[in-house]
């Protein structure tokens, strides 16, 4: 699919035909592609927890509003941060490069984020926005649909997937195939209204 007609296309699709499952070539296509999305430093602070027990989806489902995608959609994908990510054995990050690159990159890192948590809490939460829109466009592209979501209970969605204490949350993403098409687009704000030149009046 065309890049511009998957992004236009892409809508937050809430029904899913329980029964459909995507191949292990699709998922692993989908996943190969999730992993290129870019983040500060190729940290790579993104975790993909794909919910595959019954159980457990029907678990989260119970704290995300009883929002049928959460069971009904062939992936259910929580989306979670790694915060800590830049001081886990930054070396690997930069493995391929030149020893210069190298060697200018790995200490930047720890320059860069240690002493501040805050910072690293929005950069990887940012990154994992990068790779939900990755994931969903490349859902688009593959033929399905998709939903984003932050509606439910983050601290007990944390519990239930067995969060460990370094990590967050950051959303969920909800891929399958749709037994109804999204509903027409709200509405958009105009270009006029959202784009600003040089500085806020």
């Amino acid at each position: 699919m065309d890049t511009f007609a998957a992004i236009e296309g892409r809508r937050a699709v809430k029904h899913y035909d329980a029964d459909h499952k995507l191949t292990a070539e699709e998922e692993q296509k989908l996943f190969s592609l999730a992993v290129l999305a870019p983040t500060a430093f190729n940290i790579q602070n993104w975790r993909f927890v794909v919910v595959r027990d019954p159980a457990l989806r029907q678990e989260i489902r119970n704290v995300a509003w009883g929002q049928a995608q959460v069971t009904d959609a062939s992936l259910l994908i929580v989306m979670c941060a790694d915060l800590k990510a830049w001081e886990k054995t930054p070396g690997r990050y930069w493995r391929n490069a030149p020893a210069e690159v190298q060697s200018f990159m790995v200490p930047a890192i720890d320059q860069y984020y240690r002493g501040r948590d805050q910072v690293a809490r929005d950069e990887a939460m940012r990154s994992c926005g990068i790779a939900a829109q990755t994931i969903m466009l490349a859902a688009k592209a593959m033929g399905y649909d998709s939903c984003p979501m932050d509606g439910f209970d983050f601290d007990a969605v944390g519990k239930l997937v067995n969060l460990p204490e370094d990590h967050a949350v950051a959303m969920f993403v909800a891929v399958g195939k749709p037994v109804e098409a999204a509903r027409e687009r709200g509405g958009q704000l105009s270009l006029e209204e959202v784009v600003i030149e040089n500085r806020f009046s």
